[in-house]
């Protein structure tokens, strides 16, 4: 077997050596192959779809948080190359939902002895911008935002961005139009999810199936005392959710329409201002390494 760890050494502020040492001594010990593609911030997408032909991996091991996930994703797109994560971010929001090990030595560990090969959706955003998570406009998008300029990263500094813009909060109108329909709110954030919740575990919706197909396209229209702390209960207990503070759609395509731009960001980047936004699921876009315990996959198809 060889695996090719695919690792952003700067994500989340963590330190990737000390797995990477652990990584090769159990490497070593099985006798597998390895080659190790760190990201510089220079032509890592064009570096590493060079790569993947010299290496052939049998599986990918992508090393980091969401932001590595969607990288790794993106440049294994119509490879056919199988994809495995380590959790090793600030967020590690997409490894969760896919019930990846939270320790990186047993995730690999799964990684390894896995035949489980399931296909993960990718959603795809006016041709060009991708999101393996959740992106969102509005609220959120503004408080990532300010989050990527500062210095200081954690929960802390993203509740004190989050604290400054409720004071500043105002809802925008919204058009959305999908499975037919046309829906029309005033919104205080508007949710594409390929998934449920938040790195920080708040769900958005309940239904979300990265692995099902089709996104949820999430219109909040209330944000007030009770909403958050809904939000922050639901955490921890899904039945907390606020289903009256939100409409939630459940498609395979949908357009987004607004008056004006507004700020998009998607797995925790933000990608710029716009006005109309179309959006579409690439089904099974990733051959994803997962298990038994991966509660999004049918089990019966597999005896």
């Amino acid at each position: 077997m060889k695996l090719l760890f695919v690792v952003n050494p700067i994500s989340g502020g963590v330190d990737k050596e000390p797995f990477l040492k652990n990584a090769k001594s159990l490497c070593n010990k099985y006798g597998i192959h390895y080659h190790i593609f760190k990201t510089t911030g220079k032509n890592d997408k064009e570096n590493l779809k060079k790569l993947l032909p010299e290496v052939r991996p049998d599986k990918v091991v992508s090393v980091g948080g969401d932001g590595t996930t969607l990288f790794t994703s993106i440049v294994l797109l119509d490879t056919g190359y199988p994809m495995g994560i380590i959790p090793l971010g600030s967020a590690n929001g997409m490894a969760t939902e896919l019930f990846v090990n939270p320790k990186p030595i047993e995730a690999l560990k799964d990684i390894i002895m896995s035949e489980r090969i399931e296909g993960l959706d990718m959603i795809r955003v006016n041709d060009q911008y991708y999101s393996i998570h959740i992106g969102d406009v509005g609220l959120n998008a503004r408080i990532v935002e300010a989050y990527e300029k500062d210095p200081d990263r954690g929960m802390i500094t993203y509740a004190k961005y989050f604290l400054e813009e409720l004071k500043v909060l105002k809802p925008f109108p919204a058009k959305v139009i999908a499975n037919g329909q046309e829906y029309w709110e005033r919104v205080y954030m508007l949710g594409i999810c390929n998934a449920r919740k938040f790195g920080t575990g708040v769900p958005l919706n309940k239904v979300g199936n990265p692995m099902d197909g089709k996104f949820e396209i999430v219109m909040v229209t209330r944000i007030d005392g009770t909403s958050l702390i809904k939000a922050g209960l639901a955490s921890f207990d899904e039945s907390y959710l606020d289903n009256q503070a939100g409409k939630v759609i459940t498609t395979e395509e949908a357009d987004v329409v607004f008056e004006e731009p507004r700020l998009l960001q998607l797995d925790g980047e933000v990608i710029g201002k716009f006005q109309e936004l179309k959006v579409r699921i690439i089904k099974s876009a990733v051959r994803f390494i997962t298990h038994g315990g991966n509660k999004y996959i049918h089990h019966s198809q597999h005896g």
